[in-house]
């Protein structure tokens, strides 16, 4: 699909239905799609039945316009995870992404205009393991790495209505919910065999079927994950293990993942700021708060790296021009602090986060 294309010609109130209002809460039920036939018949007048919808689902996420369909799942909940970064030489920057990007368990690196110029995130299953990875990236790559492991969650989702003319994410609401969650560096989500099963086999998506957690069911008690924990689930079991980590948090939401480049949300932005430490959660849960935020979180400053930022904010927009005025407005009224704008400028490398070592810890 060309990104010069208008993507929303050929989307209908169904379309529309699915795309704006199922990126979260997807009904967690042997047969999820007749439910959301049934709402979105209520809504639009728009008699279909679930495979319809269902086809829907397949044709939208072949035209790119949805990642995948199925469940997001909370990397430092479920494992120990970070941000990171390096100053790659100019003349080295590809071979120093081609060292980053060649670890599974880095799952996203993009290219920043600053001098730390390649920023990517590492997950793995102990605090322990996501350590040497980065001691190891150190090693090979030559180059310093700046550790900033989040400490604080203030607001963290890319769920945004994209069916709109909205110059920027969340244009369109008045404010997001926010509350201030501590996260450990040693966090790991209290899993039992099925969880951890569970969670290999959705981590890139749900079969897109009429009954997908059947189906998720039957390749757990196929696979070798479910073999090795000794686990032949029931679809009853799979409901009640993901409602179970959606409650604790491993799951932050079951839905259409939707492509925000393709949708025309091409432009976003790091903010990085100097807030005292003393102010640091009004500031971050008010900022969270905002619309126009999609994520708010505090890392740790690095003194020793001239690395004096604690509070992080990401801004989603479809111009550059739109971002950089609710910077301005962010800056002027909510956070009068010094801070710098890292515009990605490449997308390195972006995946799902990779779960095949929590199990190996799990046994």
């Amino acid at each position: 699909m060309s990104l010069d294309a208008d993507w929303r010609t050929d989307v209908d109130a169904v379309d529309a239905a699915l795309i704006d209002e199922y990126q979260s809460g997807f009904p967690v039920e042997s047969r999820p799609f007749e439910r959301v036939a049934r709402e979105i018949a209520a809504e639009t007048g728009v008699s279909l039945d679930a495979s319809e919808v269902l086809d829907r689902v397949r044709d939208l996420r072949e035209r790119g316009v949805f990642r995948r369909f199925g469940a997001v799942l909370n990397p430092p909940v479920i494992g120990s995870s970070t941000l990171a970064a390096v100053q790659a030489p100019a003349d080295r920057f590809d071979e120093v992404a081609e060292i980053i990007n060649g670890y599974p368990q880095v799952n996203h690196n993009y290219r920043r205009d600053h001098a730390w110029n390649q920023w990517f995130v590492v997950t793995a299953g102990s605090r322990e393991t996501r350590d040497e990875i980065l001691a190891e990236i150190e090693a090979r790559t030559g180059c310093a790495v700046l550790t900033l492991p989040m400490l604080t969650d203030y607001y963290i989702d890319l769920e945004f209505p994209v069916v709109n003319g909205d110059r920027f994410a969340r244009e369109s609401l008045e404010e997001t919910a926010v509350s201030a969650t501590r996260i450990s560096e040693d966090a790991r989500g209290d899993l039992t065999p099925l969880d951890a099963a569970l969670l290999l086999s959705i981590q890139d998506g749900f079969p897109l079927s009429s009954t997908p957690y059947a189906d998720v069911a039957d390749e757990i008690a196929a696979s070798d994950a479910g073999a090795a924990a000794g686990v032949d689930p029931t679809v009853d079991d799979v409901l009640a293990a993901v409602e179970r980590l959606l409650a604790d948090g491993c799951i932050k939401r079951i839905g259409c993942v939707v492509n925000h480049v393709v949708t025309g949300f091409t432009s976003n932005c790091m903010v990085v700021w100097d807030v005292p430490d003393d102010d640091l959660d009004e500031r971050g849960e008010a900022v969270g708060s905002l619309p126009y935020v999609t994520l708010c979180y505090h890392r740790p400053r690095r003194p020793e790296q001239d690395w004096e930022y604690n509070l992080f904010t990401m801004i989603h927009g479809r111009e550059a021009d739109a971002v950089d005025r609710k910077i301005d407005e962010l800056a002027a009224e909510h956070l009068p602090y010094d801070h710098e704008r890292l515009y990605s400028t490449e997308t390195l490398k972006q995946t799902g986060a990779r779960y095949e070592d929590l199990v190996a810890s799990e046994e």
